[in-house]
């Protein structure tokens, strides 16, 4: 999924995210998801009982990222597959975030993202109710925190 949308956003001119090599080319990027399952919990979507999402949840954010003053559920990773583009693959996996949020009694709900490319990817996120809190940049890379409050 992740060499995916990495040739989907190079095809379109977005290298700044990911660059336009395949990310299962570089082994510090296979470890780093490797040790995000291994530090969180993973989930994937499924269309048709075909892998159309992933997502990685963990109790405390990545090392670039300040923690929370507060319990929080952190989306380290929300990945899906461009076949099933239209589909709310990334918004239902959103709504699971928020609903293992909930089951745990947490009310903050925190995600990073890219926020290069005209800021498309934080916009995404706050049509899947996430607020920008801050900007950030790790290494040239311009990033956005943004939250969001789980009932609980």
């Amino acid at each position: 999924m992740l060499d995916g949308a990495v040739a989907w956003l190079a095809a379109a001119g977005r290298t700044g995210q990911w660059g336009s090599e395949p990310f299962s080319a570089n082994p510090s990027r296979v470890e780093g998801i490797a040790d995000k399952i291994r530090t969180g919990t993973a989930w994937v979507a499924e269309v048709d009982g075909r892998p159309a999402g992933a997502m990685t949840l963990a109790p405390r954010p990545p090392s670039y990222v300040a923690p929370a003053d507060e319990p929080e559920v952190y989306v380290t990773l929300l990945v899906t597959d461009r076949r099933f583009a239209g589909l709310g693959v990334g918004g239902s996996l959103l709504a699971h975030a928020r609903e293992e949020a909930r089951r745990a009694g947490v009310g903050l709900l925190r995600v990073d993202c890219y926020a290069g490319s005209e800021g498309r990817l934080v916009d995404y996120y706050r049509r899947n109710g996430f607020e920008p809190v801050e900007p950030f940049v790790v290494n040239g890379w311009p990033g956005r925190l943004l939250v969001q409050r789980v009932a609980t």
